[in-house]
């Protein structure tokens, strides 16, 4: 871990106060490149080369990158990493705007201190985009005014952006010349014009209002005295390296990508990385967008320092190339270069905690067109909240009509909450992981009952009845199925309104169903006239309808309706003609008709169904009941996950920490006491404390032997006393019952056996220690013979 960076210059390193040889040569390289670009280009603004560092030390630009490679997972990419840089410091200015900044501080000082200005912002991305694999180069630039002053109010919020969509190509098919003819279209062609104009003039005068927004807004010569002055520093990440298909930029202010042909951007002066330094030669007047960035071609890109990172083309005076010529290859192996000298800078370290703070003060907010963006670190807020996206109507950011807040790292797996102002709506989005597989959850107050207007969409393959959608209208419940095991695809219950019920509180009223709707999948191992595509229970009108699914061969269903009889379980014998209580229309009329008592356990069957269907009607409005109680207590008492490497923060762990060193000091004072002297106890019988004699060590030897042969003597008599025991005991208990067999009852037979088992478990386990204490007594005797006779008192005398 590299040590804080001093604020005072004189507890600096060396190597940020003064240049070792190498480098004065690298710089004097430099000087004279800047002569000759001053005498040949004396239109153009002086280049940046050997600014001054933090301690007032000129340093080579090149040599002020430290490509490193943090240890976090989340800057791999650079999207992330440019979203960290652009969130971790603060800005400063360029004082003035137009000029080079005389002093360029280390990106170990800038880490350090959380504020630099763009050059140091893109010094600071550049040496991590390196890091990871990129091929990555500091520009020094102009930009308009909005980019140096870091200013997207005008610039569309990249939350509310809309992500690309590749172009799906149209595959036409192929001509026929027998084709069916499309039917005749009756839509009037006056009422199809008048609806086409009026969305022409919406489209042409929403153009109109968006193109008059951009023509204020834009920024030009007009607005800005110091149009195409403006000095600015940004990323180029060159095509080639980690997979990158095309060249663009990285906005160091802001994270932002953007391509190569960006208007904001209105030239380029130099580029340069941690090998080599190139001045851009090509034309700026009209952009960057016909910019070519081969650095290899001289003509475009000249270099300081020849070295073969980048190919380098050769011409020769009748304009041929010389690439393959014997001459150039042996020239070109024996052209020596001189390789830049490494970083003078201190190694790149940021703490895990500044890490996961991101921002100086844990908190940053951004301004755009029609919204506003708050970032929060992560634990920040007590509800986890990260990032907070404020949209509005209007550009002074004064009429509110959305918030979408975005969670991190909460029990309830809450991700995303989204408040539409218009509607009063509130949407959320949960990770996988809840009890009920919640995905999203609309509704307008999280305090209403289930008989209120939501709707509920669920990971289906968490749940065992495979419910995805749940929507509650009105006095109307829809729920959608997926790969249900009973081919379930749809439900709706249509409610009445609630029946006041006079009682204790704590008593509910419910609201009665009258039609339950059922759709089901088709059934492959049933035929289709006897496969239920509907089920319609009218219980406001006791009928049950049936709609059975129909078959490649007819264009029509079969159906059934039945009329429930009354009185139908008590009269079970017959007399009941149910083809007087439905209506059939079959469509194949060579099926045979079902009998009367097939109708009857048919419309058995159904009722039970309906009851069931109704219980799964309860079962839901009570899960509904269950989730807002349930969202209730959480958004009252939010908890946040914390895992279980985090030692910082989770309590858990610290706890766990502090018991397993106190394990340890345990286990180091256990240690001590077994490792305390055997010969103690014998030793402090002698009179004498002085040295040991032939007599005194003879006879200390023979009582710590004796000590041990009478303890393991105890021990197996101690064994053998308890084994007879416990067989005596045994067949004292087995003689008892060969008396008393004929008279004992069950209860006293059942404890007879479980009291012999047990007793023949504790003989065995006596056994087995007998045998084994008997075979490892010798062992301890020899054992202890052995340590006795390599003890340092007691071996000089045998």
């Amino acid at each position: 871990m590299e040590p804080d960076l001093p604020v005072n210059a004189g507890d600096y390193p060396d190597s940020y106060k003064s240049n070792t040889p190498k480098e004065l040569l690298v710089m004097s390289y430099a000087e004279n490149f800047r002569r000759q670009y001053l005498h040949l280009f004396r239109d153009r603004k002086p280049l940046l080369l050997c600014p001054a560092n933090e301690c007032d030390c000129k340093k080579f630009v090149c040599t002020t990158i430290k490509p490193t490679c943090l240890p976090y997972q989340d800057i791999y990419e650079f999207s992330k990493c440019a979203e960290f840089v652009a969130d971790y410091l603060c800005y400063s200015l360029l004082d003035p705007p137009t000029e080079l900044p005389k002093v360029l501080c280390s990106p170990a000082t800038v880490t350090h201190q959380q504020k630099g200005n763009c050059f140091e912002y893109s010094t600071l991305l550049c040496s991590l985009l390196i890091g990871v694999g990129y091929d990555a180069y500091v520009i020094s630039g102009y930009a308009s005014k909005e980019v140096c002053l870091v200013d997207e109010t005008n610039e569309i919020c990249p939350l509310l952006q809309a992500p690309i969509q590749k172009k799906e190509q149209n595959n036409e098919r192929p001509h026929k010349k027998y084709l069916v003819k499309p039917p005749k279209d009756l839509q009037s062609k006056f009422t199809l014009k008048q609806l086409e104009k009026k969305i022409t003039e919406e489209r042409e005068s929403a153009e109109k209002l968006s193109k008059e927004e951009k023509q204020q807004m834009e920024p030009g010569k007009k607005s800005d005295e110091l149009y195409g002055m403006r000095v600015h520093s940004w990323v180029l990440v060159l095509s080639g390296k980690r997979e990158v298909p095309e060249s663009f930029y990285i906005e160091s202010l802001t994270g932002q990508v953007r391509g190569c042909d960006d208007p904001a951007y209105l030239g380029i002066e130099s580029i340069w990385n941690h090998k080599n330094y190139w001045v851009n030669m090509q034309d700026c007047s009209q952009g960057l967008k016909n910019l070519v960035y081969d650095l290899g071609d001289s003509t475009r890109w000249e270099y300081i320092f020849p070295s073969n990172d980048k190919p380098v083309l050769h011409m020769s005076e009748s304009g041929e190339h010389l690439a393959d010529t014997p001459e150039l290859e042996e020239y070109e192996e024996t052209e020596m270069f001189l390789d830049l000298p490494h970083s003078w800078t201190q190694q790149l370290h940021i703490t895990r905690e500044d890490f996961q703070l991101r921002c100086p003060s844990g908190k940053k907010t951004k301004l755009y067109k029609k919204a506003k963006i708050e970032k929060f670190a992560p634990y920040l807020m007590k509800d986890g909240l990260v990032t907070k996206l404020s949209v509005y109507s209007d550009t002074k950011l004064e009429n509110l009509i959305m918030v979408k807040e975005f969670y991190e790292n909460r029990e309830d797996k809450l991700e995303i909450r989204e408040h539409n102002k218009q509607t009063g709506t509130t949407t959320e989005f949960f990770k996988p992981g809840k009890k009920n597989g919640l995905k999203e959850h609309q509704y307008k107050s999280l305090g209403q009952g289930p008989d209120f207007e939501r709707i509920m969409i669920f990971y289906h393959e968490a749940r065992v009845d495979g419910l995805a959608r749940r929507e509650e209208i009105g006095m109307h419940m829809s729920e959608y199925y997926i790969n249900n095991a009973d081919f379930l695809q749809f439900r709706h219950a249509m409610f009445g309104k609630k029946v006041k019920i006079f009682g204790p509180a704590s008593k509910v009223a419910k609201r009665p169903t009258l039609c339950i709707t059922e759709r089901f999948v088709r059934n492959s191992s049933k035929p289709a006239s006897e496969d239920v595509a509907e089920r319609l229970f009218d219980i406001n009108a006791d009928t049950i309808k049936l709609t059975f699914h129909h078959d490649e061969q007819h264009i029509t269903a079969a159906t059934q309706e039945f009329i429930k009889p009354p009185n139908l379980e008590e009269k079970r014998d017959g007399t009941i003609n149910l083809a007087d209580f439905m209506v059939t229309y079959q469509v194949d009329p060579n099926a045979s008709t079902q009998s009367n008592l097939e109708l009857y356990k048919l419309l058995e069957t159904l009722m039970k169904e309906e009851l069931k269907s109704q219980a799964a009607i309860r079962d839901s409005e009570d899960e509904v009941t269950e989730i807002l109680n349930e969202r209730r207590k959480e958004e009252a008492r939010t908890k946040l996950e914390i895992s279980i490497y985090d030692v910082d923060r989770n309590e858990m762990a610290r706890k766990l920490r502090l018991a397993q060193v106190e394990q340890e000091k345990e286990d180091k004072y256990r240690e001590r006491e077994m490792d305390t002297d055997y010969l103690a106890p014998f030793l402090t019988r002698l009179a004498s404390a002085g040295e040991l004699t032939h007599g005194q060590a003879l006879k200390v030897r023979e009582e710590c032997l004796q000590d041990l042969k009478s303890r393991l003597i105890g021990m197996a008599n101690l064994i053998q006393t308890r084994f007879e025991q416990e067989t005596n005991a045994l067949q004292q208990k087995q003689r008892w019952y060969q008396q008393n067999q004929t008279s004992t009852s069950k209860e006293e037979e059942e404890e007879y056996v479980g009291y012999c088992n047990e007793a023949m478990f504790r003989i065995h386990i006596l056994e087995q220690r007998l045998s084994k204490h008997k075979e490892m007594a010798p062992l301890k005797f020899m054992a202890l013979e052995q340590k006795l006779h390599n003890d340092p008192r007691l071996h000089e005398f045998f």
